[in-house]
């Protein structure tokens, strides 16, 4: 899995590579317990069962360059929208282990609630809820670290040197151009 193999060179601490899923994959992997649709599956990153902080990406995230910064931020991080300003999306966070037995308590109170009240914007928009305003913005702390390869036009100019992990939202999907994940 590409996503592994870019986590092993660029990030140069002991870690453990998790894959959350409900295929199976030749990593270690934690089952999705909950079966909700697509993007909603992401919620369950906020389960008490899964111990320890998370440097999460998105499975068709590809990363680019040392991770170093990225993982000892220490403090819950998530992107700010790249095609909204004043909103968050979710596809690199860095998220403590104290802040998502909250996430967990409100989003599993009425889970058919969220997915229905949210189901434009998604998991991202119901972390706003909870996050907007709270959270660290990767494009602030980290400048550059993280792009959209839409939003920062790499077809054209290609991937920005201090760049470390280029997000795929929507199409294309890095297999898309020829980015084997």
């Amino acid at each position: 899995m590409r996503l592994e193999a870019g986590v092993s060179a660029h990030l140069g601490i002991p870690h453990r590579f998790v894959c959350l899923t409900d295929m199976h994959v030749l990593c270690d992997m934690v089952p999705l317990e909950e079966g909700w649709p697509g993007w909603w599956s992401k919620m369950e990153l906020f389960r008490a069962d899964i111990a320890g902080d998370l440097l999460y990406f998105d499975l068709d995230t590809i990363i680019t360059g040392d991770l170093s910064d990225m993982a000892s931020i220490g403090r819950l991080a998530i992107m700010r929208d790249v095609y909204r300003p004043d909103g968050l999306q979710s596809s690199v966070m860095f998220i403590p282990e104290a802040v998502r037995k909250q996430v967990w308590e409100v989003f599993t109170e009425d889970p058919a609630h969220y997915m229905a009240q949210y189901s434009c914007g998604g998991d991202q928009a119901f972390l706003e809820l909870l996050w907007l305003g709270k959270a660290a913005i990767w494009q602030d702390v980290l400048p550059g670290q993280v792009q959209s390869y839409k939003a920062a036009h790499m077809a054209e100019r290609g991937v920005p040197d201090n760049c470390r992990a280029v997000i795929f939202h929507g199409r294309p999907k890095p297999r898309d151009i020829g980015w084997k994940l």
